[in-house]
């Protein structure tokens, strides 16, 4: 399995400069949570679950470092730290709930030793689950891809946006391997191509058939018979079921329901926000317009043109055929079947802490 990020055992963390990709394969180790911070901030680690994951190491770097004094003096310094790496991408939840969970688990500890150990750990285990959870993500999505099916996918939500395996991708994979799948389109996904850049490198290296469209491709294909299936991931799902996504997501379900082709959404509980009640209240990320005016250094506007680069679009409910989450598939209305799939993960995670296994 392809892991974009790792812990070291020196107590660094290891991840793939996505930016990079696919013109040359560099890694970045670390050992200071600037460098996470800055890495999440400049899109070299992209993808609501890695985002998460990332934060998580990167709040134990913050822990390892520095003089091992008071736990007050501690608590202070990491919280700081925490602050820091809340701050660089506001859109995908998962950020906040890893950060969180992180901060829970050492809300207890009674000295510095032994909170930096229970850091380290939680944010490895945040690792771990995120890649079985996707796994049986995989495998609740791939039912739902008919035998022989065309799916369209925007973005980029395999390995490279998550612990390892992906959730739009890890569906696609878990059919393929099913034998259920024909081929993959996948749109370029502009301004920074991650489409043409990271998901075609990653469907090549599975051997999974595919063809990268323009995005604005997207409609005329429907119409012609030739996508069975739309699925993407998510940077947030609110409560009633309204998802945030990577900007051109909403007219591709718009386009899905004028041609009745299914679109179906693919993400871990993690990303789904009970707090937040619909996408009218989901913080829009706004990027630097020269994102728009050029690609990889190289102007592709006039001097001096305003562009508008929100980097997230909100799809309604109503657009959405289904959720998909490890959990199982939440389907209409999501005020229910989302809540139902949180709970499941609740009672999971305290089988877990009682040594069930939960996986029979």
């Amino acid at each position: 399995m392809f892991l974009p990020i790792e812990w070291l055992p020196e107590g660094k963390v290891r991840f793939l400069d996505q930016t990079r990709l696919p013109r040359e394969e560099v890694w970045v180790e670390t050992d200071g949570y600037p460098a996470i911070a800055e890495a999440i901030r400049r899109l070299r680690v992209r993808g609501a679950p890695l985002i998460g994951i990332a934060a998580a190491y990167g709040l134990a770097l913050a822990g390892l470092a520095g003089p091992e004094s008071g736990i007050d003096a501690w608590r202070g310094r990491l919280g700081r730290a925490a602050g820091e790496l809340r701050a660089t991408r506001p859109t995908a939840v998962n950020l906040e709930w890893a950060l969180e969970r992180a901060l829970r688990a050492v809300a207890e500890a009674d000295d510095v030793a032994e909170a930096r150990r229970i850091l380290v750990d939680e944010a490895r285990r945040i690792h771990e689950e995120d890649i079985r959870a996707n796994q049986r993500l995989g495998e609740h999505g791939a039912a739902l891809i008919p035998t022989g099916a065309r799916v369209l996918t925007h973005c980029n939500a395999g390995s490279l946006a998550t612990g390892g395996y992906g959730t739009a991708l890890g569906v696609l994979r878990s059919a393929w391997r099913q034998g259920r799948l024909q081929e993959v389109y996948a749109t370029e996904t502009r301004p920074l191509l991650q489409g043409a850049r990271l998901t075609a490198w990653e469907l090549a290296r599975e051997g999974i058939p595919y063809t990268l469209i323009v995005d604005s491709a997207a409609g005329s294909l429907m119409r012609r018979g030739l996508i069975g299936a739309v699925i993407v991931g998510a940077d947030r799902i609110a409560a009633g079921g309204d998802v945030a996504n990577k900007i051109g997501t909403y007219p591709l379900a718009v386009l899905a329901g004028e041609n009745g082709v299914p679109f179906y959404v693919a993400a871990p509980v993690s990303t789904i926000d009970l707090a937040t009640a619909s996408g009218d209240d989901i913080p829009i990320e706004e990027r630097a317009g020269d994102e728009v005016t050029s690609l990889q250094g190289a102007a592709t506007a006039p001097e001096g043109a305003r562009a508008a680069n929100p980097a997230f679009d909100v799809t309604p409910h109503a657009y959405v055929s289904a959720i998909i989450s490890e959990n199982g598939v939440a389907r209409p209305p999501y005020e229910a079947s989302l809540r139902a799939v949180c709970g499941a993960a609740e009672a999971r995670a305290g089988a877990l802490a009682h040594g069930e296994t939960g996986d029979g």
